[in-house]
């Protein structure tokens, strides 16, 4: 029976990050996987040649943990517009970022889409918090439509645009989530560009993986665990099929776990598409909306059009996403995608439907920027849950189960 310091159960980015701190600190660490490679919800697979993410993710280098944990460069990636595309019933307009492209702001304007008064309002709910993130924790915190409401935010902008855009960037068409989190959130937007890794979203945990091996720490796929049961010294691990192991802590870092005696927020779903075509049914890379609201469908993107190694040579990928619970068919999807990008969608190809029941832990308002990830008797708990509902999140949560397992074992 082998025995560690420390075993890291899951190798998400949470769990990734929380091993790679770990072996930087000398200690004797492993990390157990059940399935097949790292990742967890940050994975790619090879489909006829295309490459899918377990659905639409995309990377904002802005993130903090980002510029500080992993070489962005190294994953060459292939950056969406700073733009987004709204269908509209007569045609399709195209918003771009009003201080990068200053310029544009006479076409917003005439678009009608923004009235003056609604961009004044946005700059009154937003503009506090992308010159500081101070500002999203200062007074009370309370829910998006609330906020909204509050800072006099209406009109086609809200209904047409803001609202789509960020149901498919939360997994919440209500508004329900924290006003706080979102104005954090728009904050990265403000001042990052985000993007895909041009071998896909699972290239990033990939990366973060082979940072925890130099670091010492060993990864182990294919490993599920069945059993944790508490020992003199520590605790027993219980691996399907394999030999238990033993370590002073275990790090729990594989999602959302119900079995957990420990308050979670509750799950929200996405449900994502992906089609192949032979013709792209527009140049455009930035993602589009529909902005009448008629359909599942909260955004749609020509992957393609922004990374062309998701593909094989002369195809193209377009991927549509839904908020869960969704009672899409196949059917009502194409037809909404016909309208969207104007053009015949019966040619395209299903590859796959990704249906993610947990995409994110909900961020319900008053927000928690830190929850606890001590569980008081030598085991510790990981993820985006502990933090926000970011990569940034599953990056930091890592690092925090990690500096606690080492203060409590330095003791």
């Amino acid at each position: 029976m082998s025995a560690y310091d420390v075993i890291v159960i899951g190798a998400g980015l949470a769990g990734l990050r929380c091993a790679t701190r770990l072996a930087h600190a000398g200690r004797d660490v492993v990390v157990l996987e059940a399935g097949e490679t790292v990742g967890g919800r940050e994975r790619t697979d090879i489909v006829d040649g295309f490459r899918l993410d377990l659905g639409f993710h995309v990377l904002n280098p802005a993130y903090p943990a980002i510029r500080r944990w992993v070489d962005v460069d190294a994953l060459a990636l292939r950056r969406f517009p700073v733009a987004v595309g709204v269908r509209l019933e007569d045609r399709v307009v195209r918003l771009t970022h009003p201080v990068r492209h200053p310029f544009s702001l006479p076409e917003t304007l005439a678009s009608g889409l923004v009235r003056p008064a609604d961009l004044a309002a946005l700059a009154r709910w937003a503009a506090p918090t992308v010159v500081s993130a101070r500002a999203a924790k200062a007074g009370t915190d309370r829910t998006l439509e609330e906020a909204w409401d509050r800072a006099g935010l209406r009109g086609p902008l809200r209904e047409s645009v803001l609202e789509p855009f960020l149901a498919g960037v939360l997994a919440d068409d209500r508004q329900e989530t924290s006003d706080a989190f979102v104005r954090l959130l728009v904050r990265s937007f403000a001042i990052g560009r985000p993007g895909v890794p041009a071998a896909g979203i699972g290239a990033l945990p990939a990366q973060l993986a082979d940072t925890a091996r130099r670091a010492g720490a060993g990864i182990r796929v294919g490993h599920r665990v069945v059993s944790t049961r508490p020992r003199a010294s520590g605790w027993h691990v219980g691996i399907e099929g394999r030999d238990a192991v033993t370590a002073r802590a275990v790090v729990i870092a594989t999602g959302l776990d119900p079995a957990l005696d420990v308050p979670l927020p509750r799950p929200r779903g996405l449900q994502t598409w992906w089609f192949a075509t032979d013709d792209a049914p527009s140049e455009d890379a930035a993602l589009r909306i529909d902005g009448r609201r008629r359909g599942p469908i909260v955004n749609t993107a020509i992957m393609t059009n922004t990374a062309p190694t998701y593909a094989p040579r002369g195809q193209h990928l377009v991927q549509a996403t839904c908020v869960m619970p969704s009672a899409a068919t196949e059917d009502g999807i194409r037809s909404q995608l016909a309208e969207i990008w104007e053009t015949d969608t019966r040619p395209w190809r299903l590859l796959r439907r990704d249906d993610i029941a947990h995409a994110l832990p909900a961020q319900d308002p008053p927000l928690r920027l830190r929850r606890p990830v001590r569980l008081g008797d030598g085991r510790y708990i990981a993820g985006d849950h502990r933090d926000t509902a970011s990569i940034q999140g599953a990056l930091v949560s890592g690092q925090r189960a990690a500096e606690a397992v080492l203060a409590d074992l330095a003791r």
